[in-house]
């Protein structure tokens, strides 16, 4: 379990998944970043960005998983999350395996 519970919005969950996306394959491309970038405003951004590189991946899971449970993410919500994490994972023109299999584990996570 983490030692801080998170207090995260949905804006700014969404963030940190899409992070937690671009570092799937252990490259973090321009390219995806600055999608990421282009999604929310540069508060949200770095705040989620420096407390993403602080954290190693079972601690990223276990944030996502308690930030969920706070919020109720509408059937749309999730739709439009899919599609961004779609187009995190393909920014760079490739879907890895390591992608892959972070799509199944998020697909878990999420609904």
């Amino acid at each position: 379990m983490t030692n801080k519970m998170t207090n995260w919005s949905k804006e700014e969950i969404k963030i940190y998944i899409l992070l937690l996306c671009a570092r799937a394959d252990s490259v973090e491309s321009q390219e995806e970043l600055e999608l990421i970038k282009s999604k929310t405003s540069a508060s949200i951004y770095d705040k989620m960005y420096h407390e993403f590189c602080d954290d190693k991946e079972d601690v990223c899971f276990e944030k996502l998983e308690d930030s969920i449970s706070q919020h109720h993410f509408s059937t749309m919500e999730l739709s439009e999350l899919r599609e961004e994490i779609r187009q995190v994972f393909f920014a760079d023109n490739k879907f890895t395996i390591m992608e892959q299999r972070l799509d199944k584990v998020l697909d878990n996570i999420i609904y």
